[in-house]
């Protein structure tokens, strides 16, 4: 394991900023307004021959008692105890708060050490402010600019000479992502809280509590992935503040960077045309697939309930038939491990690879079986099919005139592929060239 670097502090002192910055990209969302960021988001950050791991977390309040305010101070406690290293963000612009001195309250006992980053240092005035907050009993303190970058290298030296050698090798492998997806409060967070019976995520019955993409890693059956929790999408014209058009944008991005992704759906609501524009969109930038009807322990069961149920889902995405539909509870903990065996498998599908040999044999059955139809008076024929990629599959079928081959018998080759070669929950992509 890398040693760990927690930013702790009250909302809106610039420790998102700070974390963008550790990390050399736009990875938490950064905005002027308090409370962005809820749950604890992870990256990795290399400094002096270092490798560490960076976790941002929430604004801490601590007198506050409403849902949102006391996850969001959990999840800080969380991140100080897997802690190596602790960097306590202050303002210089506001000086020393309450919420400041009841943060240092909490860190002062703990037995890490810490080092205070005064932010918002960016010129020399702001500096000289500075040491006003030695009072509040660090003796590490750094005059920062999160923004500028400026004080910073100073902070990660110190940072680096306190960190504690790695307990193993670091591994680079990529594990491969899920992505949890779906409209707000489906209970995304609790499916995932579930599956690592782990205070992860912050879980509440609030709409759009996750606002940003966290991750979290699974071990299961002696493999690792990673799960992806994103915050519920809206449609575009609903979304008014620029903060949930940010997380609008990083859910996008984590479906673009998936290999499976997992729409999750209110079992109560049905599915909905926002469902569907998720899993449409998942299947343009060719993702595994898989349903997951959430909330089921809370639907009235008859002898076709399920398959109602799927067959109403099917009527909304008819061209996606291939994605399979798991009924799930995230709070009774009904087939929630289903659905990670079938993501594993949509893994593997997304991972068949046919020999050129085969696929040839299997055309000539195919059009046998169905002659290809006649256009402006000549015979289309298809002479030879290849695949030339996976995850995900994509074939190469050469012929005489593609643009006049008819949709329905596009649609009659990919569902011989599927017949065929399976490909569940998996976008095949079919690139018909003159030849």
């Amino acid at each position: 394991m890398l040693p760990v670097v927690a930013i702790v502090g009250r909302p809106n002192v610039g420790k998102s900023t700070l974390f963008n910055r550790l990390l050399g990209e736009r990875q938490a969302i950064v905005h002027d307004e308090s409370g962005v960021t809820r749950d604890r988001h992870y990256g990795e950050s290399y400094w002096n021959g270092r490798d560490f791991t960076v976790i941002d977390t929430g604004g801490y309040l601590s007198g506050k008692t409403d849902a949102l305010v006391t996850g969001i101070r959990n999840q800080v406690e969380l991140a100080i105890r897997e802690a190596d290293v602790i960097i306590f963000v202050v303002d210089v612009l506001q000086g020393i708060t309450t919420e400041d001195d009841a943060v240092a309250h909490l860190l002062r006992r703990q037995e890490k050490p810490v080092l205070l980053a005064v932010n918002k240092s960016d010129n020399m005035e702001k500096t000289m402010q500075s040491p006003e907050f030695y009072r509040m009993g660090f003796s590490e303190l750094f005059a920062v600019s999160a923004l500028s970058g400026s004080g910073t290298g100073e902070l990660l030296d110190r940072l680096a000479e306190l960190m504690p050698d790695p307990t193993e090798q670091k591994d680079d492998q990529k594990w491969p992502k899920l992505a949890v997806i779906g409209r707000p409060n489906v209970g995304k967070s609790s499916f995932i809280n579930a599956l690592l019976n782990d205070e992860r995520c912050i879980v509440t019955d609030i709409a759009g509590t996750t606002r940003d993409s966290v991750n979290s890693l699974l071990e299961y059956k002696g493999n690792t992935y990673t799960l992806v929790d994103t915050a519920g999408l809206r449609k575009r014209s609903r979304v008014h503040d620029n903060i949930e058009f940010y997380s609008l944008i990083r859910t996008e991005k984590s479906i673009r960077e998936c290999d499976v992704a997992i729409l999750l759906v209110d079992a109560e609501q049905g599915f909905e045309v926002q469902d569907a524009r998720l899993l449409r969109q998942a299947e343009q930038f060719n993702k595994g697939m898989i349903i997951a009807l959430n909330k089921w322990d809370l639907i009235e069961k008859e002898t076709n309930t399920a398959k109602e149920f799927m067959e109403t889902i099917y009527r909304k995405v008819p061209n996606l038939k291939y994605v399979p539909v798991i009924t799930i509870s995230a709070v009774t903990g009904q087939r929630i491990h289903r659905v990670i065996d079938e993501a594993i498998e949509v893994l593997e599908q997304r991972n068949i690879k046919i020999s050129t040999s085969e696929l040839n044999r299997f055309l000539k059955e195919i059009t046998t079986r169905r002659p290809l139809p006649f256009a402006r008076g000549h015979q289309l024929t298809i002479k030879y099919i290849t695949q030339v990629k996976q995850k995900p599959p994509v074939f190469s079928l050469f012929m005489n005139m593609p643009r006049e081959l008819p949709a329905n018998y596009r649609r009659y080759i990919e569902n011989q592929i599927r017949e065929s070669y399976g490909f569940k929950g998996v976008p095949v992509t079919m690139v018909f060239k003159e030849k």
